[in-house]
């Protein structure tokens, strides 16, 4: 598992929240950046790969851990 380089912390909001979160933090992170997104919505689940597709960014995955639901994305550019 890939250790994030920051974490977004978004548990409690509903979607579209989370992926707008992302949205604005990563132009501001060096490419290669890997964020984590706390989200606890079910919507995260879909909505953020999704997201990470229209956009070119890489998705790397969910992880489950101590903190809840998390997704892991890179930064591709």
């Amino acid at each position: 598992m890939t250790m994030p380089d920051e974490v977004i912390d978004c548990r409690g909001q509903r979607c579209p929240l989370p992926v707008i979160a992302a949205a604005r933090r990563l132009p501001q992170l060096p490419v290669g950046t890997v964020v984590r997104v706390l989200a606890d919505d079910p919507a995260a689940a879909v909505d953020l790969p999704a997201w990470c597709r229209m956009r070119g960014q890489e998705f790397l995955g969910s992880v489950k851990g101590p903190d809840g639901p998390a997704y892991d994305i890179r930064r591709r550019h």
